[in-house]
């Protein structure tokens, strides 16, 4: 186990080199370092310390400038580096128990270095042991140890060949035989494979195999994970009856060997059924602890979130790295100016403050919205240990799966769009591969897509919306819900009889202006959706039909809006609670209404056609009010930077060093790149000669 990191402020916060970058860190209007431990603590802040030093010391992880690894080297690297990772044994099990925000962060790191490891570390440990834990029971916690010895290694197999999105059409099976108290697990067709899972292609020992559950009388009781060996650990060839392969190179994350399987026949024991929904007895009998079947499916809805909670935290990781690389860049790149003689950093540009600064307040609002909605997925889970029955528990899965089905297209896609804006603002050296904007654009860009279609999911989060207002509507219940995400609908009626009354940018520049205006905008596309599903249904839809025609305009918007209040209303809250330092107060108000305010201006058409907005002064006060804010925030750029940015060596973008010197650094790696430096003989001041390499490196 690694030690963690002693000494005081200046060893776990030592200060940035001297630089061209000191002009705009001195004009922060606060501390890094105090932001720092309120956003982390002093504990979290050590714990990242301790993982990247040992990255940084361990040559195992060691950079390789102009290394194009093959597809094959990539995946075994990407292998021996995850294998180390438990070898230093970071975070121990029953560290995760007692600080579970180390989980996540321990990925981020991961995820700073090389999605490719965080991402084949998180679906071993995390998604296929939280599948184990959570929807196992005590007979399955013999698994845990050998999870985290990496004596056995996971995969989830959810997805199949011809099914992804439509997990009930899944169609492999797993028929019961009493005679032999085994299941038997079949693919009854190549399109029935397993496909697209991740650690699959090469390294995985077992899986956890979703397929639906046949009991004698060919009775279904629909999907259940089970335990199944796919490789022997030893010589990792298949077992019998398992056919299982990689699907080769993807358009990122290609250190990850994602793979497929199919299964002809294979027989595993009763026990290898993770029955925390529902079991089978030796005899053949079904058995479930949830008599309603829709509390059953709310619980594994919940268990099934654990990974899109998980993604909506690499996306954000994805989002930081880039804006480190591009704040930096715009803090030192100067282009033009009042006069030929003066030029002026981009960053005191407003287009150049517009675009990026948005997205720096996204970083930090969707940051912590990450670890708040992992705290409340831990919750469900310890109650799913527990052995929690209850209508709220039941209520918590499906408030999780909704939350969760959403945050992960609004973090995604954030995410993507921010890569790519950060990409253009820096120019043509942000295309440059070494400056790692384009690996973070392609590695973020599966997160659009796996573990449910972007798309897809947003109508999992509206169909949740639109089942409490018909709830209310025939019964006249009251929107409650366990993390009260919803409560603020009780008073729908009278909210949408609400207009946006600010006149002026000095009023509209606090989140809580955007929050009413977010409480409208739901409400108002609530009802819009109901009535729209409804009138569908009157016309002669079917449901199915009913739920399509409305989903473009009006369910996808409904589930965004939706989650960005979310969003906003938990940031706004963290940022107004008694306890963040007066100093710091003015700083993250700005990033709270900044987040709040600019993705709210992206609504202003729905705004303007329901009638929260009308004529041209509430547009241009929402407007101004972005533009003031961004304004407001350009001198504190670089320090907000500062707080979430990883060491160099982690962040390996020539353009992001945290020392600023932008040329230097880039033409360093260039000319490192290309080895001019032992080629140029030609060049006398670029000779061969070793001291005089050894003298121009120096200086480099």
């Amino acid at each position: 186990m690694v030690p963690p990191v002693e000494g005081g402020d200046a060893a776990l916060l030592p200060e940035f080199p001297r630089g061209p970058l000191d002009a705009y860190r001195a004009r922060a209007s606060f501390s890094w370092k105090e932001l720092a431990l309120f956003t982390e603590g002093e504990d979290m802040l050590r714990f990242k310390k301790t993982i990247f030093s040992a990255l940084e010391n361990d040559p195992l992880f060691a950079r390789s400038p102009g290394a194009d690894l093959s597809l094959e080297k990539y995946r075994e690297l990407n292998f021996l580096r995850c294998k180390r990772i438990f070898e230093y044994d970071f975070l121990s099990v029953e560290d995760m128990f007692k600080s579970p925000l180390k989980a996540p962060a321990l990925i981020q790191c991961l995820g700073m270095y090389d999605s490719s490891l965080a991402v084949k570390y998180l679906l071993h440990s995390l998604v296929f042991g939280s599948a184990v834990y959570s929807s196992g029971s005590e007979r399955h916690l013999t698994y845990i140890p050998k999870i985290f010895s990496m004596e056995i290694f996971g995969c989830f197999a959810l997805t199949e060949l011809s099914h992804g999105s439509n997990t009930k059409a899944i169609r492999t099976t797993a028929h019961y035989d009493p005679a032999t108290k085994e299941f038997i697990i079949h693919s009854p067709d190549f399109e029935a494979a397993k496909f697209w899972v991740g650690n699959m292609g090469k390294t995985a020992t077992h899986a956890v195999v979703f397929a639906k559950l046949h009991v004698p009388g060919d009775q279904c009781h629909g999907l259940h994970p089970f335990i199944v060996q796919i490789r022997d650990p030893k010589t990792l060839l298949p077992m019998p009856g398992v056919m299982v392969g990689d699907m080769g190179k993807k358009l990122g994350q290609n250190g990850l060997d994602n793979g497929f399987a199919m299964f002809h026949k294979v027989r595993v024991p009763r026990q290898s059924l993770l029955n925390r929904m529902g079991d089978v007895t030796p005899e053949g009998t079904y058995v479930s602890p949830f008599k309603d079947v829709r509390q059953r499916f709310g619980v594994s809805l919940g268990g099934l979130s654990s990974g899109r909670v998980s993604i909506l935290s690499l996306a954000v990781v994805n989002l930081k790295l880039a804006m480190a690389i591009a704040l930096r860049f715009s803090a030192t790149r100067r282009q033009f100016g009042p006069t030929e003689e003066e030029e002026i950093a981009v960053l005191e540009y407003p287009m150049q403050q517009c675009r990026l600064l948005p997205y720096l307040a996204a970083a930090y609002a969707l940051d912590h919205f990450s670890k708040s909605l992992f705290l409340d997925l831990v919750e469900f889970q310890r109650g799913l240990a527990s052995g929690d029955r209850s209508a709220r528990q039941a209520e918590l899965g499906r408030e999780i799966h909704a939350l969760a089905s959403a945050s992960k297209p609004l973090a995604s896609w954030t995410a993507q769009q921010g890569i790519q804006e950060c990409r253009e603002a820096c120019g043509g050296h942000g295309y440059l591969a070494m400056n790692r904007l384009g690996v973070l654009r392609d590695d973020n860009d599966p997160n659009c897509t796996y573990e449910g279609d972007n798309n897809v999911l947003l109508q999992q989060t509206s169909n949740y919306l639109l089942g409490l207002l018909a709830h209310r509507v025939q019964d006249g219940a009251c929107f409650r819900s366990p993390l009260k995400s919803v409560d603020f609908l009780d008073a729908y009626p009278s909210i949408l009889d609400q207009k946006f009354e600010v006149s002026s940018v000095a009023n509209c520049l606090d989140s809580a202006v955007a929050l009413a205006a977010y409480k409208w905008l739901v409400c108002y596309l609530l009802r819009e959706t109901y009535q729209k599903l409804n009138q569908e249904k009157r016309s002669g839809s079917s449901d199915f039909e009913a739920r399509n025609n409305c989903q473009v305009s009006h369910g996808r918007p409904l589930a965004l809006a939706f989650l960005e209040l979310t969003v906003v209303q938990r940031f706004h809250e963290h940022v107004h609670q008694p306890c963040v330092p007066p100093s710091l107060r003015a700083v993250l108000g700005r990033l709270s209404a900044l987040y709040a305010l600019w993705s709210l201006s992206r609504h202003a058409a729905l705004l303007y056609r329901g009638g929260y907005f009308s004529g041209e002064q509430a547009g241009e006060v929402l407007e101004n009010a972005v533009l003031a804010l961004c304004s407001q925030l350009k001198d504190d750029a670089v320090a907000l930077v500062d707080v979430i940015a990883p060491p160099d060596f982690v962040l390996d973008s020539p353009i992001g060093r945290a020392d600023g010197e932008l040329y230097k650094n880039l033409w360093g790696a260039v000319l490192q790149e290309s080895k001019v430096l032992e080629r140029a003989s030609w060049w006398p001041e670029f000779s061969v000669n070793k001291p005089v390499i050894g003298s121009l490196k120096s200086k480099l």
